[in-house]
């Protein structure tokens, strides 16, 4: 693993921010995992702020569970995985951060999940969570397909499915689009009577609000409910057709990662689910070992 070869005096935290919540874990290379701890949303394409937040109640929970003081937090060298990072304005608001680490460094979430799935060996890794994106790394070239954020990109995500799973079901209620139990279902979500009602209740919300609503998708779609069925349909489209253009790069491996994976795995292409592996660490462990990687260089 890569983490044996750092430095067995050094403490690092491994931290993965995403749409919906943030996880850190407390590593060191003697004593391995010591302590985790989970915070709310890290995208910072959703609020700079909010994301610090996560990031820092995350650290001071996993260093808690460590069993260590909170003021070791100057003294650790952290490694981040976040969403939304690969937007370059995005990436610089983050590096300039007057963080409390040792060391910080910075890298998207991306990376961090493909470091982690494949234990810093060449692959190449899909999220499909709250947002939805590829990436390879192979012979020290990498590639990032979409990542472009919501509501603009994440297809096939569960902040797509819910998406798309309110505008069907306006369109029904409304009478100028299929009917569809989406719309009964979303009725009953947010107890309400009308189409205003729906539209009223999501007015403003984040992507992770929207991904709240994607299981019921996937469950309607399970029970041939044909517009639910063509949202999944088409969303599982979008993730095989990544994941293909993913592999024509040749990786050793390729895992899938995220709330959706295995749910998704039913409807994507045959081809592509007998080339998904499971991953070998979670991103945060990636997050560690780009640290320890990176303090190195």
């Amino acid at each position: 693993m890569v983490a044996s070869s750092a430095n067995k005096e050094q403490i690092f935290i491994g931290i993965d921010g995403g749409g919906t919540k943030c996880r850190a874990t407390v590593f060191s290379s003697q004593n391995g995992v010591l302590g985790t701890g989970l915070g709310g949303p890290a995208n910072p394409l959703h609020g700079l702020d909010r994301t610090l937040e996560s990031i820092m109640v995350s650290t001071q929970l996993a260093i808690q569970d460590a069993g260590l003081n909170l003021d070791k937090v100057n003294d650790v060298v952290a490694g981040l995985g976040l969403a939304g990072v690969n937007l370059p304005g995005l990436y610089q608001q983050i590096q300039d951060w007057h963080h409390p680490f040792k060391k910080m460094f910075l890298t998207t979430d991306l990376h961090t999940a493909c470091i982690g799935a494949h234990e810093g060996q060449d692959g190449a890794v899909i999220i499909t969570g709250t947002g939805s994106c590829g990436f390879s790394f192979v012979n020290g070239q990498s590639t990032i397909l979409g990542g472009h954020g919501f509501a603009q990109g994440d297809k096939g995500s569960g902040a797509w499915l819910g998406l798309e799973a309110v505008k069907s079901a306006l369109l029904s209620l409304d009478g100028l689009g299929p009917k569809t139990s989406l719309a009964d279902i979303l009725l009953a979500h947010f107890k309400v009577t009308d189409a205003m009602g729906i539209a009223e209740a999501m007015a403003g919300k984040p992507s992770s609000s929207y991904a709240q609503l994607a299981r019921p998708v996937l469950e309607e779609a399970k029970k041939g409910d044909e517009v639910a069925l063509a949202i999944v349909k088409d969303g599982a489209r979008y993730i095989s057709d990544l994941a293909n253009k993913l592999l024509q790069n040749n990786p050793p491996r390729l895992s899938m990662i995220g709330g959706l994976a295995e749910p998704l795995q039913e409807w994507l292409d045959k081809d592509v689910v007998a080339n998904v592996k499971p991953a070998m660490q979670p991103p945060e462990m990636g997050a560690v070992y780009f640290a320890q990687n990176s303090i190195k260089g």
